[in-house]
C-alpha cells in the first residue's frame, strides 16, 4: 500500500482530467478552496495532536523523575 506517493505524475494528470470533465472548469476553484481548506485543518489538528503528546510525555518523565527522587 504505496498510498500517493506511488501514484506518479501521469496518474495525477489522469485523476484531473477526470475531475475536469465530471465537475467542469467553473466548478474547480471551489473544489480547490474546499480541499486546501481541509488540508490545512487536518495540518492543523496534526501538530495540535503532536503538541499535546508532547506535553502529555513531558508530564508523565516529572512525574517519574519526582518518583525517583523520593
Amino acid at each position: 500500500m504505496g498510498g500517493f506517493g506511488s501514484i506518479g505524475v501521469p496518474g495525477l494528470i489522469i485523476i484531473l482530467v477526470i475531475v475536469l470533465i465530471v465537475f467542469g472548469p467553473k466548478k474547480l476553484p471551489e473544489i480547490g478552496g474546499a480541499v486546501g481548506k481541509t488540508l490545512s485543518e487536518f495540518k492543523k489538528s496534526a501538530r495540535e495532536a503532536i503538541a499535546d503528546d508532547e506535553d502529555d510525555k513531558k508530564t508523565v518523565l516529572k512525574e517519574v523523575k519526582k518518583t525517583e527522587d523520593a
